[in-house]
């Protein structure tokens, strides 16, 4: 077997009893841990935890646990990947303070679980495993590497829901998101941190406001969210200008590439 196909193989089975145990024991075992731990928040985080581990045996089958960090992107600079993203989200925690109330009901749980939760093991899960490995280490393009995670990623808040246009506005916004936060890993050199705290930023700027009740949003919402996406867009691209670094994602890589 072909390098290439090991590593998808090895991606798919991992990422698949990952969906598995998620799936089938995340929520009695959020309420079993709550039993002993007094913060459901707290309590998620540690199901994450154990529910993720496929994903990091997996990351060790591919290229050796003592290089795990580096196969999933963590041991890139955190400095960078907290101050990009706050740049960024800058158009988004200003237009919402001006347009929205602040929300008064927030808790340190719903921080903890939309907030961190969401932010770092969905990005560990669907961009640092799921898309980095077959995007890094196979012949596989951008967007092959991508559907699979982004359409799961999106399928996942469908639950916010309950008609069909927000149906559809809640998939395409999550899906669109998906690409962008895979395409943002990979042009900062696979630093994860960037899209965690894209993602943390852009999650806590909609729940310290009263903005929606659903990832789709309204009008105003999505002005400043898509102002927030053209600035991380454009940023990455000066900044790759300037250091004269070429485009990981380009012609030559969106479908497929002629050598791992």
């Amino acid at each position: 077997m072909s390098r290439s196909l090991s590593v998808i193989v090895i991606t798919l089975l991992s990422f698949g009893l990952y969906f598995f145990l998620s799936n089938a024991y995340f929520s009695e075992l959020r309420v079993w841990i709550n039993g002993f731990v007094p913060s459901l928040g707290i309590s998620h985080l540690v199901v994450y935890l154990i529910v993720s581990l496929p994903i990091v045996l997996g990351a060790s089958f591919i290229n050796e646990f003592k290089r795990c960090q580096t196969t999933l992107g963590l041991n890139r600079s955190i400095v960078k990947g907290v101050a990009f993203p706050l740049l960024c989200t800058v158009p988004m925690f200003i237009g919402f303070a001006c347009c929205f109330s602040s929300n008064t009901d927030l808790t340190v749980d719903e921080v903890l679980i939309t907030g961190v939760a969401a932010a770092f093991f969905e990005e560990f899960i669907f961009r640092g495993f799921l898309f980095g490995q077959l995007f890094r280490f196979t012949k596989l393009g951008f967007i092959p590497s991508i559907l699979l995670g982004a359409f799961l990623f999106a399928a996942m808040h469908l639950y916010q829901s309950n008609d069909l246009p927000t149906l559809i506005g809640v998939f395409s916004t999550t899906f669109m998101g998906a690409v962008l936060f895979a395409w943002l890993f990979a042009e900062w050199n696979y630093n994860l941190w960037i899209p965690i705290f894209l993602h943390f930023f852009m999650n806590l700027a909609w729940m310290i406001f009263s903005v929606s009740d659903n990832a789709f949003g309204g009008f105003y919402a999505n002005i400043f969210r898509i102002l927030t996406i053209a600035l991380a867009i454009i940023l990455t691209l000066l900044y790759k200008r300037k250091k004269q670094l070429p485009l990981n994602v380009n012609k030559e890589t969106i479908w497929m590439k002629n050598r791992n």
